[in-house]
């Protein structure tokens, strides 16, 4: 099952301020998620964020397709809130409030995944 990891530049010294924030952030209203066609596209297993310094990093575990992730995200209130409580944090403004700009961030952020391992790649006796 994959993960992509999204990043965030911030602000450095306001560690704290934005891990208050995402400490009540909750999952998404429901895990499952649709293409641009209504067709069900995958599934969010898990998310995780980290922050060091000037850098946050989003780890979104899934399974499915990918793109269809954004639109689904767009769709969430929770995550408008948690973006508008960055807005100060962010080293540098992004217009989210729409689908497309979302969406937009969303790819631009995406870092290249080079490697991704787990149990189901893993070589017995190898």
């Amino acid at each position: 099952m994959p993960f992509a990891a999204i990043t965030y530049r911030v602000k450095p010294g306001h560690e704290d301020e934005i891990a208050e924030i995402f400490a009540g952030f909750q999952r998404v209203n429901r895990p499952d998620y649709q293409d641009g066609q209504g067709e069900q596209a995958g599934r969010l297993l898990g998310t995780a964020v980290f922050i060091k310094d000037d850098v946050m990093v989003r780890v979104i575990h899934y399974e499915g397709e990918f793109a269809a992730i954004a639109g689904h995200m767009a769709a969430q209130r929770g995550v408008h809130l948690i973006e508008e409580k960055l807005a100060p944090y962010l080293a540098e403004q992004r217009d989210t409030s729409t689908a497309e700009g979302f969406g937009a961030y969303f790819r631009d952020a995406t870092m290249r995944c080079i490697s991704q391992l787990s149990v189901d790649t893993h070589r017995v006796g190898g």
